[in-house]
Formats: C-alpha cells, structure tokens, sequence
C-alpha cells in the first residue's frame, strides 16, 4: 500500500468518528433531525463523496 493510500485512510480513520459526533450533537441539540432519513440523507453522499476521493487518489 502506498504511502498516500494510507495517508488517505488515516485521515478517514480521524474524520469520521468526528462527522458522526457532529451528527449526533446536531441530532440532539435540533430534535427535528432526528428523523433517521435525514440523518441517512445527510451521511450517505458524504460517505458516497469521501470513497469517491479515495478511488480518485488511487
């Protein structure tokens, strides 16, 4: 594995657990979030993003 490759997982391995802190601070500070499809709709095109780079940077 190349070194930018794990470059790239790291950084995922350290953003995503803060993204879903975000989520779940907004979830209770705004109750009307916590509908699950607007928690999913939020985090799926990221997720779709975030491998999409990934892919890209390979």
């Amino acid at each position: 594995m190349s070194t930018l490759a794990l470059l790239v997982v790291l950084l995922l391995v350290l953003v995503l657990p803060l993204y879903i802190g975000v989520l779940g601070y907004v979830v209770l500070r705004h109750p009307r979030f916590a509908q699950p499809l607007t928690v999913c709709g939020t985090w799926a095109p990221t997720l779709v993003a975030v491998v999409a780079l990934v892919v890209a940077l390979r």
